[in-house]
């Protein structure tokens, strides 16, 4: 008779790192991440087409020659022109607002526009490929998923990432790398009149292209709210098959769940340290509570504890 795989603490997390990525590649979250990621990369370019319109409008080219002459020549003291990747975009319809005596003032809504990234956005934008490379991309979300307090391993995987793209610091002293933060930055510029104070300068634009500004900055941030949907997912899942993990004494367990899952496990992926632990967990029941989507009732999760105590009260007989 074939002996059975016991398992381990190390054992049950490579199984769980199984059963994540299976989690994380079959969820519709995964899949609005990417799309949320591809619908920001289109209106990006178009972006791109609309600032420079609504830019040389305002200020155009032979003006912005014309101050380069007078910087060639006068130096300093020629005009101000700054390369700008941000841009504040105002609306050219009014709001009629009233003040704290209820005096009513005209008020132009804006909205800015940046096309370089800070590292919140490029963590998720990027975490596919932070993932790959073994950092960890999801520190900051499973920091407010938890509710815990900043802790060391928090500050490292913090600092992992933004060293991976660019904020952090920088190793290659000849500076010849190029890092995502630095692509990103020198993406799209355009010569500007004016100081580097992007604020300083407010380019008007009609009402529907003022509203689709606000859409593109809206595709922006549903990139970081996708990453967090998804995360937040996989993670209530990955708690509860934790839970069981902890409890499986045999591989063969775990394999039944996956089984009833459809996850791929073989038992080639396990080292061959082991130890022992009892089993509360049926594979049935955790596998119902992994693909159930509706949260259960009070009386639900009593019942499933109490069949649970009966199963390990059977296996003590």
């Amino acid at each position: 008779m074939e002996k059975r795989q016991t398992l381990n603490a190390d054992k049950r997390k490579v199984i769980a790192d199984v059963f994540q990525d299976h989690f994380e590649a079959n969820s519709k979250y995964k899949k609005q991440h990417q799309e949320a990621i591809t619908l920001y990369n289109k209106m990006r370019e178009q972006a791109k087409v609309k600032i420079d319109y609504i830019v040389r409008f305002h200020q155009p080219q032979e003006d912005v020659d014309t101050i380069r002459r007078m910087i060639s020549k006068y130096n300093s003291s020629g005009g101000d022109l700054h390369h700008d990747n941000c841009f504040y975009v105002q609306s050219d319809t009014p709001r009629i607002v009233k003040d704290y005596n209820g005096n009513p003032s005209e008020k132009y809504d804006e909205v800015n526009i940046k096309f370089d990234a800070d590292c919140d956005f490029l963590t998720s934008y990027y975490r596919d490929e932070l993932k790959a490379k073994g950092i960890d991309a999801d520190y900051e979300v499973r920091l407010e998923h938890s509710g815990k307090d900043r802790n060391p391993t928090y500050h490292k995987a913090e600092s992992n990432v933004r060293d991976y793209l660019g904020f952090g610091s920088r190793n290659d002293a000849s500076g010849n790398k190029m890092y995502h933060k630095d692509q990103w930055e020198d993406d799209f510029k355009i010569w500007v009149i004016g100081t580097s104070y992007c604020h300083s300068r407010q380019f008007q634009c009609s009402e529907k292209d003022f509203e689709w500004f606000n859409k593109f900055k809206s595709a922006k941030e549903n990139v970081i709210l996708a990453h967090k949907n998804l995360f937040s997912h996989v993670e209530k899942k990955m708690e509860k098959l934790k839970l069981g993990l902890k409890s499986y004494r045999y591989f063969d367990q775990a394999k039944e769940l996956a089984d009833k899952l459809g996850v791929v496990l073989n038992e080639s992926v396990l080292n061959e340290s082991s130890s022992m632990a009892l089993s509360i967990y049926s594979p049935t029941n955790l596998a119902d509570l992994l693909t159930d989507e509706v949260e259960q009732t009070r009386d639900e999760k009593i019942a499933i504890a109490k069949q649970l105590l009966q199963e390990q009260q059977n296996s003590l007989n």
